[in-house]
């Protein structure tokens, strides 16, 4: 997401470095180029000459102070006027006073609102809420079926009508039952249409007109670029939404959508999709998306996905066997597969400052811990709980077991005694100042 940006606005501050000074010489020279970079992105063409132009004006107002070089006085204007734009601050669900909270997912066909309608259920439970399901794509082959799997992996349930043809009544009967069961919070799926379509157009208007929902969330597909700002601004002007939400931004887009559609529609970016799995969901912050596009990494989003992931029980168990060096590879198996369920690597990768540049042309296969998942799985408890047992016969069998070359076991049973040693080292150092401070009460 957003690597070719990225690189261009790093480019464009390139004429600032080194110059002492801000002129409106190497400022127009860099904004000019920076223009031309959204432009490339997909950015709509106004927004993007209103957004240079007050960054000119900006950086021309503004004195550099002594310690502040010019290049590192853009960036930070450029990331005040990025968050600016696309909204300043996250806006999530606005939550009925009296329950339940019904939002509507409307959008195109393709565009994920399925996929999200799953991954928001699962997002909200996790926050305390109850919520419940109503399948109401009634056009589309297997989509109830689509949305009754989602329902399973979330563990929530589904309200589907099969022999109703009417969206309208489908939508209310869901809210009954939801009233019936308890549920505070109603997701309706509903099937996606072309704005140029005026009976579906009708039909979606009809069901926000019966159901009265707190929330209309417009779902798009980010890698549409600017053509997902023009079909925004269309369903605006028939259902004015409530919020938009961006998917598929793990894909190859240019992140034009994400700049534009704020201004353009003048409605918040709520959520941001980046994969198929139902945890690859993230409340939109803009002051984090303006830092990413700037290539200073995203650590803040990267400890939340962390901390959904990891149990604090489990941290704590793992931190006292780390520090009695008894870390093993019954652990470390735990460990990565909670890695793997925080998402896309090169995208987590990416949230580190300083490391999304170096891993950009880097093509990081999403399988490459399937070896050694294999070769882990291939071994004995005993041989997990104890990795000196595996002996050159033991290394053989694991191999041939995991699909995998002696050679592969080797070098992961050689890298995780070095991380061993590493590990016993750190502990060692962090050791040394109590160490210290005994010694000095004993003199």
């Amino acid at each position: 997401m957003f690597e070719n940006l990225t690189g261009r606005i790093e480019r464009a501050f390139k004429v600032l470095k080194g110059e002492g000074k801000i002129s409106e010489i190497n400022v127009a020279e860099t904004v000019k180029e920076i223009r031309r970079a959204l432009l490339d992105a997909d950015v709509n063409y106004k927004v993007a000459k209103d957004f240079t132009d007050r960054v000119k004006a900006e950086a021309l107002g503004q004195n550099v102070l002594i310690s502040v070089s010019p290049g590192e006085l853009m960036v930070k204007i450029m990331h005040e006027e990025l968050t600016r734009l696309m909204g300043q601050k996250n806006q999530g669900i606005q939550f009925s006073s009296q329950p339940p909270t019904v939002i509507l997912m409307a959008g195109l066909q393709g565009s994920g609102k399925t996929t999200f309608t799953g991954k928001l259920a699962k997002f909200l439970k996790s926050k305390g809420r109850n919520p419940l399901l109503v399948a109401c794509d009634i056009y589309r082959p297997a989509a109830m079926d689509q949305l009754s799997v989602l329902g399973e992996q979330v563990d929530v349930p589904v309200f589907r009508d099969d022999d109703n043809r009417n969206p309208v009544d489908i939508a209310r009967k869901g809210i009954e039952q939801a009233r019936k069961l308890g549920k505070d919070i109603v997701l309706i799926d509903t099937a996606g249409r072309l704005a140029v379509d005026e009976e579906m157009m009708k039909e979606i208007a009809a069901i926000k007109e019966a159901i009265q929902p707190q929330e209309i969330l417009f779902v798009v597909d980010a890698m549409t670029g600017q053509d997902a700002v023009n079909t925004a601004k269309a369903f605006n002007d028939r259902l004015d939404f409530t919020g938009v939400v961006l998917t598929k931004l793990d894909g190859d887009t240019r992140g034009g959508a994400a700049i534009s559609i704020r201004s353009v529609v003048e409605k918040p970016i709520k959520f941001i999709s980046t994969g198929e799995k139902m945890d690859a969901l993230d409340l939109f912050h803009p002051e984090r998306m303006a830092t990413r596009i700037l290539g200073m990494g995203d650590v803040v989003t990267l400890v939340e996905r962390a901390q959904k992931q990891f149990d604090k029980e489990e941290s704590e168990r793992l931190q006292k066997k780390l520090r009695k060096n008894e870390f093993d590879f019954e652990d470390f198996l735990s460990q990565l597969r909670q890695i793997q369920k925080m998402g896309n690597i090169k995208d987590l990768i990416g949230m580190i400052p300083g490391i999304g540049k170096a891993v950009k042309d880097v093509d990081i296969d999403e399988n490459a811990f399937r070896h050694v998942e294999a070769i882990i799985l291939s071994m004995t408890i005993k041989e997990r709980q104890n990795p000196l047992l595996i002996d050159g016969s033991r290394r053989k069998r694991i191999a041939m077991g995991s699909g995998t070359s002696i050679q592969q076991v080797n070098q992961l049973l050689k890298q995780f005694q070095d991380m061993k040693k590493m590990m016993k080292n750190m502990n060692k150092m962090s050791q040394m100042p109590g160490k210290m401070n005994a010694m000095r009460k004993m003199q």
